[in-house]
């Protein structure tokens, strides 16, 4: 199911990370999917209020873990501008389906970078 929240489409997604050469691009990717995924979960399924939110964007920032070796193989990692690359996408997607009170910290409160 593609996302279709007009406000979702409108963000670049891990921008930062895009604009960085530190960042292999195909690896920046997957991260987009993950991020991608979270908005068709929110779609699919919205959450009834911040700890279910919060469930699904640590769920989302525990598959960024795993993509952490990934980075690391590549001769890079996940580091400064990756954390506020991803901490920022997590946060204007939480914005973009109505969480504007959300924690950024508690969204990605799972990580491991």
């Amino acid at each position: 199911m593609p996302v279709t929240n007009p406000d979702v489409l409108k963000i670049r997604l891990l921008r930062d990370m895009y604009k960085d050469n530190y960042f292999p691009d195909h690896l920046v990717k997957r991260g987009e999917e993950i991020l991608l995924r979270l908005c068709e979960a929110l779609e699919k399924s919205p959450p009834g209020g911040l700890a279910e939110l919060y469930m699904l964007t640590q769920q989302a920032t525990n598959e960024f873990n795993d993509l952490q070796k990934a980075f690391e193989e590549a001769g890079s990692e996940i580091e400064t501008v990756a954390r506020d690359s991803i901490g920022e996408s997590f946060y204007l997607i939480a914005r973009a389906y109505g969480f504007e009170n959300a924690d950024p910290e508690a969204l990605i409160a799972t990580r491991e970078w």
